[in-house]
């Protein structure tokens, strides 16, 4: 083979590095002309990069603009649309309580601003390699002719006319994307909120824009930062006393699982629950349901809090009753969680999970309705998938414990589990007619949540989350753990789960019912699968 000549190679490095300078340039505007709709703070909200080295916030006519230090070159530039509230002061009370809590939605922008950054690159490539491949492409002899008309002064108009396009498209981009908001000069939230309320530390370095804002304002963002610091406060020595609990831990042939349902978007209890997760041992997370107030896209933010605050946990969730809709279920696997949606899947230390979204859709108010399928109707259609397994279902993952009643009755579960009471009811132990036997658990509120919705700087009830047990493949106990309205911890007994058939016996197949059974009265809910108890 015969080796390159000194000027193939410096041909070759040339043309690389007018790829690198093209792509550079090119990508660059490409990024700083993005943008992005994500949804932040419970508004659609327009994303767009800057080189600014400040994250902007444009509220709207109501209130200020926000920015605060990126802590690197490149900023985002954040314009609020629209969003669901019913008053102004509800919808301040609400960016108080979430700035309290900013980790799922600080990673919705950065995972926004990396997209769009990525984007770029893969396009300012493309567009690097043009002029490359039209050199190349026309050879030397053509390039000679084109370089001798271009020596010619209509030639040299041209050239000079195309490279001041070039510079007047991409200077816009690079000079005015830092402050696209209304006039107005930044200062500190303190100046802005006045020496009447000394703020945390932690908000030095926000700034705020001041133009017309009134004294209303005014009282609207220091109402926010009241509730920011309330939320922070009471949340985090939450969290830290969680850490510090004396759980029962597994052994090193066990795996732990945390139950958290009906959080009705409490996202100050996601740090929480996952420090009680932490101390007990926990690697995976189980989502029963009713995570949001009413399955709206505004609610993003509780459901982008809920993953990051389970980051690394292997994570199973089905949708509740407030959840109906394909918004949350949707979101969460886009977010990377296993939708047990009807069908099974794998659950901790090689167990089976088998769940399915509750059928009922309610809202703020106190109305249920049963689009499609009937309540009672979901119970039969349980029991008959369950019962249908290839494998033994360990754990029947669903938002209403009464949904998996008549699959305990024909033995065909270990573990059914649910939420939607907001109180705790169980374990308790039923016999199946074929011999196996299984156990009914309801967890209570992990948001503290009275109805449809847990948002306030503290809890407003008693919250709820449980730890499970698996060894072999079962469900072998359970441990809850509750947190009171004035923030002491009830550590509740560690309850062993034991069964009379051992793991890896096959049951006997049941028959399907004639009937839908009423629920046992011996575990402490009320009514019937036709007629469950609505909290």
């Amino acid at each position: 083979m015969r080796r390159p000549t000194r000027g193939t190679v410096v041909h070759a490095v040339v043309l690389g590095l007018v790829w690198l300078l093209v792509t550079a340039v090119a990508s660059l505007v490409i990024f700083l002309g993005s943008s992005r709709t994500v949804v932040v703070a419970s508004h659609e909200t327009i994303v767009r990069p800057t080189l600014s080295r400040q994250i902007e916030l444009h509220t709207g006519p109501l209130l200020p603009d926000l920015r605060v230090p990126s802590g690197s070159m490149v900023g985002a530039d954040l314009t609020l649309g629209k969003t669901q509230a019913r008053t102004l002061d509800e919808l301040v009370q609400r960016y108080g309580f979430i700035a309290a809590q900013p980790r799922g939605q600080l990673a919705v922008v950065q995972s926004a601003v990396v997209e769009m950054l990525v984007d770029a690159l893969l396009l300012g490539a493309l567009v690097g390699a043009a002029p490359v491949a039209v050199w190349l492409l026309v050879g030397r002899a053509r390039r000679r002719e084109l370089a001798a008309a271009a020596r010619r002064p209509l030639g040299l108009v041209g050239v000079v006319a195309l490279a001041c396009a070039v510079v007047v498209g991409a200077v816009p981009w690079l000079t005015s994307r830092g402050d696209s908001g209304p006039p107005g000069e930044w200062t500190s939230l303190q100046t802005y909120v006045g020496s009447g309320l000394t703020l945390p530390t932690e908000l030095d370095e926000v700034q705020v824009r001041t133009d017309l804002t009134s004294a209303e304002s005014q009282r609207l963002i220091a109402s926010a930062v009241s509730t920011y610091r309330a939320s922070k406060t009471w949340y985090a020595a939450a969290e830290t006393a969680a850490a510090d609990l004396v759980l029962h831990q597994p052994a090193p042939e066990e795996t732990v699982a945390i139950l958290v349902s009906d959080r009705h978007d409490n996202i100050g209890m996601d740090q929480v629950a996952r420090a009680v997760g932490d101390a007990g041992g926990a690697s995976w997370v189980f989502d029963a349901g009713d995570d949001t107030s009413a399955g709206e896209e505004w609610e993003a933010f509780s459901l982008d809090s809920l993953d990051s605050a389970f980051d690394g946990y292997d994570k199973v969730a089905i949708s509740g009753n407030h959840d109906h809709g394909s918004f949350v279920g949707d979101y969460l696997a886009d977010l990377g969680w296993t939708r047990a949606d009807g069908t099974a899947v794998d659950g901790p230390d090689g167990s089976v999970i088998w769940g399915l979204d509750d059928p009922r859709s309610s809202g703020l108010g106190n109305w249920r309705d049963e689009p499609g399928l009937s309540f009672a109707d979901t119970v039969t259609l349980v029991a008959d998938e369950v019962c249908a397994s290839e494998e033994r279902v360990n754990t029947l993952l669903v938002h209403d414990a009464a949904m998996g009643a008549e699959a305990l009755r024909r033995g065909c579960v270990d573990l059914v589990v649910g939420g939607h009471l907001h109180v705790q009811v169980g374990p308790t132990r039923e016999a199946g007619e074929n011999g196996f036997d299984g156990w009914r658990y309801t967890n209570g509120t992990t948001g503290g949540a009275a109805y449809a919705i847990a948002v306030g700087s503290k809890l407003r009830r008693q919250a709820e989350v449980t730890l499970i047990t698996y060894r072999d493949g079962r469900p072998v106990g359970l441990q809850p753990v509750v947190l009171q309205t004035d923030g002491r911890f009830i550590v509740k007994p560690y309850v062993d789960l034991t069964y009379t058939q051992p793991p890896g016996v096959a049951p006997t197949p049941a028959a399907s019912p004639t009937q839908s059974p009423t629920q046992s009265p011996t575990d402490g809910t009320a009514g019937s699968p036709t007629e469950p108890a609505t909290p």
